[in-house]
C-alpha cells in the first residue's frame, strides 16, 4: 500500500490533491488540523493534514469469487485489514510525535505531564489549548487542561444511587474492593437517606468474603442472605419484600472470562429492578478496563465506581475509560474506612483528581 501525507488549506483542497496523486480509489487513513509557521509555536496558520493510502493491486474483487477461492479471498481480506490497522497505528504514533515536536515549550511541558499521568486522549486536550492566545505558565495550562477534561467528562451523567430501583448490585473483577464499597453505599443509604436496608451475597467462593459482609451487616444491624443458587436469590428477594434497598455483593472472580459473567447473570436473573454499578480500581491499566467492561457488558452496567484512587498517581485511564464506556461515575473511593473514604463523583472533581 502506498501511503502519503497531504497538507492543504482545507479538506476540499486536500481531497483534490489526493485524487490527483493517488487516484479516485485512495483511502483516507486519518485527518487532523495542524498549525504551521508562526514564531516559537505562536501565531501559526491552521491547516488540514490528511494521511491517505492507495493499494495499486487491491485484493478486493468487483465480481464474486468462485466458492473454491472464497477461503483464500477471506485470508487476503483479513491480511489487508490487519495491514491497514498497522498503518493507522503507525500514523497515529507518528502524528502524536510530530504534534509534540511542534508544540510551544509550555505545551510540551504539559504534554509530558499528561503522558506521565497516562492520559491517552491528550492530543485533543492540547489541540484545544493551542487556541489560547499569549504565553501561559505551566500552572495556568494545567488548570485549563483540567477545565477541558471536565467539559468532556460532563457529557456523561454523574450521579449516585437513584433509589428508583430496589436492588443495588456491585460487580467487577477480583481485588477492587466491591464488598467494602457496597457497605459504604449501604451505610450512606441507611444513615443519610433513612432507608431500610438488607444485604444479599453471592460471593460464596471464599469464606472470608462471607465473614466480611456479615461483619458489615452486623455493624449496620441489617439482615443478610447468603445465596448459592438462583433459587436462593429468588427466595432472598421475597424475604426482603419490605425493605427499601437491598445491596447485592458478587464474587470477585476473573471477569475477563465471559463464562463467569454469564454464570453471574444466570444466578441473579433479570435485572430490570436492579441498579448495576461496575466497580474498577483506579490503578488498573486502560486496556484492562476496556476488556473487563466489554466482557461485563452482558450485565448492562449503568454507572461506574472507581476505587483505590489513593493508590496511583497515574489516573489518566479514568478520563479515557469514561469516554470509551460512555458511562458516568457515581463514586470515587480512597480508603478502607466504612462509611467514610468514599466521595460522590463529579466531572470537575474527576478532572482535578486526574491532574493533581
Amino acid at each position: 500500500m502506498k501511503v502519503k501525507k497531504f497538507l492543504a488549506a482545507n479538506m476540499q483542497e486536500a481531497m483534490q490533491q489526493i485524487k490527483k496523486d493517488l487516484g479516485k480509489d485512495a483511502v483516507i487513513l486519518s485527518s487532523k488540523n495542524v498549525y504551521k509557521g508562526g514564531i516559537l509555536g505562536f501565531f501559526a496558520q491552521k491547516k488540514v493534514e490528511v494521511i491517505a493510502g492507495h493499494d495499486p493491486d487491491p485484493v478486493f474483487r468487483t465480481m464474486p469469487a468462485p466458492k473454491k477461492e472464497r477461503a483464500q479471498e477471506i485470508l487476503s481480506e483479513t491480511s489487508l485489514l490487519s495491514e491497514m490497522r498497522e498503518v493507522k497505528s503507525l500514523v497515529k504514533s507518528l502524528r502524536e510525535q510530530e504534534e509534540a515536536d511542534n508544540l510551544p515549550q509550555e505545551l510540551k511541558e504539559l504534554e509530558r505531564l499528561l503522558a506521565e499521568k497516562e492520559v491517552q486522549g491528550r492530543a485533543d486536550i492540547l489541540s484545544e489549548l493551542r487556541e489560547l492566545e499569549g504565553e501561559r505558565s505551566l500552572q495556568d495550562l494545567v488548570l485549563k487542561a483540567s477545565e477541558v477534561m471536565a467539559e468532556k467528562l460532563a457529557a456523561f451523567p454523574f450521579n449516585g444511587i437513584s433509589h428508583e430501583k430496589k436492588y443495588i448490585l456491585a460487580a467487577g473483577p477480583t481485588g477492587v474492593g466491591k464488598t467494602t464499597t457496597l457497605a459504604k453505599l449501604a451505610a450512606e443509604s441507611m444513615l443519610k437517606e433513612k432507608k431500610k436496608i438488607a444485604f444479599i451475597t453471592t460471593d460464596t467462593y471464599r469464606i472470608a468474603a462471607i465473614d466480611q459482609i456479615r461483619t458489615y451487616a452486623g455493624i449496620l444491624n441489617a439482615p443478610l442472605k447468603v445465596c448459592y443458587t438462583a433459587e436462593d436469590v429468588k427466595e432472598a428477594k421475597e424475604s426482603f419484600a419490605e425493605m427499601d434497598a437491598v445491596f447485592i455483593d458478587t464474587a470477585g472472580r476473573n471477569y475477563r472470562n465471559k463464562e463467569f459473567v454469564q454464570e453471574l447473570k444466570d444466578l441473579l436473573g433479570a435485572n430490570d429492578d436492579t441498579e448495576t454499578f461496575l466497580v474498577l480500581s483506579a490503578a488498573s491499566k486502560y486496556s484492562d478496563m476496556q476488556e473487563i467492561y466489554l466482557n461485563f457488558s452482558a450485565m448492562n452496567p449503568e454507572k461506574l465506581i472507581f476505587t483505590k484512587i489513593d493508590e496511583t498517581a497515574a489516573k489518566g485511564s479514568l478520563y479515557d475509560f469514561v469516554q470509551f464506556a460512555r458511562l458516568g461515575v457515581s463514586y470515587i473511593s480512597n480508603g478502607q474506612n466504612v462509611p467514610d473514604d468514599i466521595m460522590p463523583a463529579s466531572a470537575k472533581m474527576m478532572a482535578e483528581e486526574i491532574m493533581r
